[in-house]
């Protein structure tokens, strides 16, 4: 059994949405002055490698705590689609098994190898709204990709977030080390922090590689 990590660190430095404010970690417990070592951390919800849950988009979604542990934790599939030339990626590129039960369709754009870096910022590829509607009809638990968004950062409607969350269907964005899962059936195990009333969460996201 292998565990692939598929979760960024959470840094003072990390990449963030533009807009939000990066995390900020302090350390105002110390072992030599306290006995014990203990850090502060403020940060969004939606920091580093996350969850978005429906409350993130919709006025009445339910939150993250509502949904069920079984709700993120399946069988998952990486699409490569590292190759699309442009904006969207098409419903040609969405290639499931048809006799196997996918609880998770994970999008490998290849943009997490800009981490870090101005360029991960923009012309990350995201699904078309033909795409969308297509898993949105598949009954599966969640839809990630390697982006920092499963919407276009210009959008002003995020119509991709809203036609997946309508169907309860959990976003994971940032997600890394994606390239050697293509092609690969494994397990995804992605909690989120319980969080009352969670919009979204930080997560811990593993690939577990039977």
């Amino acid at each position: 059994m292998q565990f692939i990590d598929l979760t960024h660190p959470i840094a003072p430095d990390m990449p963030v949405y533009p807009g939000t404010e990066p995390p900020r970690i302090t350390e105002p417990c110390s072992i030599a002055q306290n006995g014990f070592r203990e850090k502060s951390l403020t940060m969004y919800s939606h920091t580093g490698t996350h969850i978005d849950g429906p409350a993130h988009i919709l006025t009445d979604g339910i939150t993250l705590d509502s949904l069920p542990p079984a709700h993120f934790y399946g069988t998952a599939a990486v699409l490569d689609v590292s190759r699309v030339q442009g904006p969207e990626i098409s419903i040609d590129f969405i290639h499931l098994p048809p006799d196997t039960s996918i609880d998770f369709v994970i999008f490998y754009t290849g943009w997490y190898h800009k981490w870090g870096k101005p360029a991960f910022f923009k012309g990350f590829p995201v699904p078309s709204l033909e795409a969308a509607r297509y898993l949105a009809s598949r009954g599966i638990k969640g839809v990630g990709t390697d982006a920092i968004s499963i919407d276009r950062p210009d959008t002003a409607d995020f119509i991709i977030h809203k036609t997946l969350l309508q169907k309860n269907i959990v976003i994971i964005e940032n997600l890394t080390n994606l390239a050697g899962l293509t092609g690969r059936l494994f397990t995804l195990s992605c909690f989120p922090l319980k969080i009352k009333a969670a919009d979204g969460a930080p997560v811990r996201a593993v690939a577990i590689c039977h």
